[in-house]
């Protein structure tokens, strides 16, 4: 039985040892980082060669588990591949086009591309996230043909809102992956 890879994509800044991608890559071998070459000044083209090039890297299509910025990363990303990935978990989706949501060193990512997902996709999304409003993450969801998880009150979907291990993350990867 194989494995499907799981390509763990931060946003931006990264996410720091607690934040639950990191604690998911660190206890499941199928979990990769994919390292950009700079989280805190992010060029779309430069993440996504380097996403096109983890993707390719991989034994069979992966499953992206996308944070914040990351998830304007795949809806480009998709914008430009030809497919070769099983599914996209996309958590706490920024909303890179408004200025008053998230910071101008992001801007490089608007506008974020509302194209329907060739793979299956689940979109989580907080109603008090500070870096997009709800409203702005059903839209993505909608474009994307993404099913839809509202978590009430969960502010970013990080660490600092307090999400660790996250358990209701790893069933909705699971869910993507196929795993039981």
């Amino acid at each position: 039985m194989t494995t499907t890879p799981v390509l763990v994509l931060p946003g931006y800044g990264d996410s720091g040892p607690e934040h639950w991608q990191s604690l998911w890559q660190a206890e499941d071998p199928a979990c990769r980082r994919v390292i950009q070459r700079d989280w805190m000044l992010p060029r779309l083209e430069d993440w996504l060669d380097t996403l096109a090039r983890h993707v390719a890297e991989c034994e069979g299509p992966p499953v992206l588990v996308a944070h914040s910025l990351a998830c304007s990363l795949v809806a480009h990303w998709v914008t430009r591949s030809e497919g070769g990935v099983k599914g996209a978990l996309l958590v706490a989706p920024a909303d890179v086009d408004s200025p008053a949501h998230t910071p101008d060193e992001v801007r490089d990512f608007s506008p974020v591309p509302l194209v329907r997902f060739p793979f299956p996709s689940i979109v989580v999304a907080s109603s008090d996230d500070p870096f997009s409003p709800l409203a702005r993450a059903a839209l993505f969801a909608r474009s994307w043909g993404s099913r839809f998880v509202v978590l009430e009150r969960a502010g970013h979907i990080n660490a600092d809102a307090g999400f660790g291990e996250w358990s209701h993350g790893k069933m909705l990867l699971r869910e993507l992956t196929g795993a039981s």
